[in-house]
């Protein structure tokens, strides 16, 4: 059975949601602080989880910062601060989806369902794939791994949406827009700007491994393109 832990200190909410849940077939888990959730989930990582962010002991996004060293499973993170930079902040961390309170618990579970099915492998597994223009580049995307010559880069969805799109197309621009359509197949509370961040942290993790080659090319007005090397070997 698929196993959600709920993170949310509120207990009238953490109740309904649970409640809404179990209902809906799911296997759930309550923790009322950060603390604990994040030992819980970094020990026996769940299928999905639904994030406060305001928290005792340990914040929403403290948590799913930690969580992102240990596991790349689904993060919804639940929140009353609209603002835009925790959005952001969210996003750049990892978070797949947002969910302002207050909300309705019919539809939290319609965005459960949907992220499970986004984040879903593939039933039949397939084998990582490598490109002739960068051969060093090993992609699964049955399981959301990829690695440069040989070194694990630990990329979110959201990266890893990214770094596939833009690999597979050498020395093609891709707009912002185009990025956002194509990357995610569920744009909810992802925006252009927030593509910035996500780039921003492929260059970092690419340029971890080979500091000598910028894989990602920025066209100023435009987007991004990817860059393999001239000799297609780094």
């Amino acid at each position: 059975m698929t196993r959600i832990v709920i993170v949310e200190d509120e207990l009238d909410i953490a109740s309904v949601v649970q409640d809404y849940l179990r209902h809906a077939g799911y296997d759930t888990e309550h923790f009322a602080d950060g603390q604990s959730a994040l030992e819980r989930i970094v020990a026996a990582p769940p299928d999905l989880t639904l994030l406060d962010i305001m928290l005792p002991r340990l914040d929403g996004i403290e948590v799913l910062r930690r969580a992102r060293e240990h596991t790349a499973h689904p993060i919804i993170m639940l929140t009353a601060r609209i603002e835009e930079v925790d959005r952001l902040l969210g996003l750049e961390l990892g978070a797949d989806d947002y969910v302002c309170k207050p909300f309705s618990p019919r539809e939290l579970v319609a965005r459960v369902r949907a992220v499970l099915r986004r984040t879903a492998p593939a039933s039949v597994p397939g084998q990582p794939t490598t490109s002739d223009d960068t051969p060093g580049l090993v992609l699964d995307d049955v399981h959301w791994r990829a690695s440069l010559d040989g070194t694990p880069l630990n990329l979110t969805r959201r990266e890893f949406g990214l770094l596939q799109v833009l690999s597979r197309h050498p020395g093609r621009i891709f707009s912002r827009a185009r990025l956002l359509e194509l990357a995610y197949d569920d744009t909810v509370d992802v925006t252009e700007r927030a593509i910035d961040s996500h780039v921003k942290n492929l260059r970092r993790k690419l340029g971890a491994v080979t500091p000598a080659h910028d894989w990602i090319r920025s066209v100023y007005g435009v987007g991004f393109a990817w860059e393999a090397p001239a000799d297609a070997a780094h």
